[in-house]
């Protein structure tokens, strides 16, 4: 599973990228209206890497920001909104915007998303309302109680390995809050990145 690409932007197109990672180029998914966010053709380009296998298909879908695949994973999760919906839909809002979108049961915000119908709009709302903590902003502006305590820069850190290796962003915080209750608060504070991947793999099991 290909969870990360760096290479040369070697092309755009419409609805999607060709990346050459060592003379070889990969297509990967992403959308026209987020491209602006991209470097020039020709420049090197760092993108979080979704892959999704189905029986006549091996596609990759890009993301810049760790927090952008995590809600690409969530968003699949939800009936009737699959890759490519879930995939325009980010590129008209923010995580931290969908988000509070969510938390805040805000259909019209939510209808104005491509693809998203009122009925679509109260699935988001209802099924994923628990699952939105992981998005630091939209939690300071909306619920504190639902952040994870003790939570800062290595949390996010572990969060987004545990991304990259495959496990779902609801599983990684999951594994993190087991891992604080086992260490004690203090504990928490105090373990290096390392041992909190560590940690949080082994509750994984």
């Amino acid at each position: 599973m290909i969870a990360c690409l760096r290479g040369m932007l070697f092309q755009k197109l419409p609805e999607s990228l060709i990346i050459d990672v060592g003379g070889v180029g990969y297509e990967v998914f992403f959308p026209q209206s987020g491209q602006v966010r991209l470097p020039g053709v020709g420049e090197e380009v760092f993108l979080h890497i979704q892959t999704v296998v189905r029986e006549d298909a091996f596609n990759l879908y890009g993301f810049l920001e760790p927090t952008e695949k995590e809600m690409f994973q969530l968003l699949n999760t939800v009936s009737g909104i699959g890759p490519k919906l879930a995939m325009h839909i980010l590129a008209g809002i923010s995580p931290a915007e969908m988000a509070r979108a969510i938390l805040h049961d805000d259909l019209a915000r939510l209808t104005r998303l491509p693809g998203v119908g009122k009925k679509t709009a109260e699935r988001l709302c209802l099924e994923l309302k628990d699952k939105v903590q992981f998005v630091p902003e939209a939690l300071s502006a909306s619920s504190p109680a639902l952040t994870l305590p003790g939570e800062d820069q290595r949390v996010h850190d572990a969060i987004s390995a545990l991304l990259n290796l495959g496990y779902p962003a609801a599983r990684a915080r999951e594994a993190l809050a087991a891992v604080r209750q086992q260490a004690g608060a203090e504990g928490f504070a105090a373990m290096p990145i390392e041992e909190l991947l560590r940690q949080s793999l082994r509750a994984l099991v």
